[in-house]
């Protein structure tokens, strides 16, 4: 599949192996919350990218697929696998071995890239990069609801 069946709106694209799922799941949960308070879900596309190549095997491969299936069901993002490394391979040469972050403006120009664990300020280069592609400002924390006693 191509990235190219996006365009036309911002895509950030998550591509990871099953032991970096959680290296950024910070990040995926202040994507949501960021876009669900500014009403901005649908303002940009979510691709995720599932590398499989160690379960490209019999039975593997389908057990994996079926687990797949099921996070894309709770997750509620279609995740596209790659069975054979194809991200990894030009032009993307992505790390197999992590969690990595695209952000492609509505052309599909790659505007910023990360590999690994983001640190805070790799996010908030990630949200301010974001905000420009949506013309609205996302680098602001969604805001803490009020707890018991606080003044409105």
């Amino acid at each position: 599949m191509r990235l190219s069946r996006w365009r036309g709106k911002p895509v950030i694209l998550f591509y990871e192996d099953k032991d970096s799922t959680k290296l950024n799941a910070g990040l995926k949960e202040e994507l949501f919350a960021r876009g669900k308070e500014r009403n901005l879900l649908g303002a940009a596309t979510v691709v995720a990218v599932a590398n499989l190549m160690k379960f490209d095997f019999f039975p593997a491969r389908q057990i994996a697929l079926s687990y797949v299936r099921d996070e894309e069901k709770k997750v509620g993002v279609p995740i596209l696998v790659d069975l054979n490394g194809t991200m990894g391979a030009a032009p993307w040469t992505l790390p197999l071995k992590t969690s990595n972050v695209l952000l492609l403006d509505a052309q599909g120009v790659l505007l910023y890239r990360h590999s690994g664990k983001m640190k805070p300020e790799e996010q908030t280069a990630f949200f301010e990069t974001l905000s420009k592609l949506v013309g609205v400002d996302l680098t602001t924390p969604v805001a803490a609801p009020a707890g018991p006693g606080a003044t409105p």
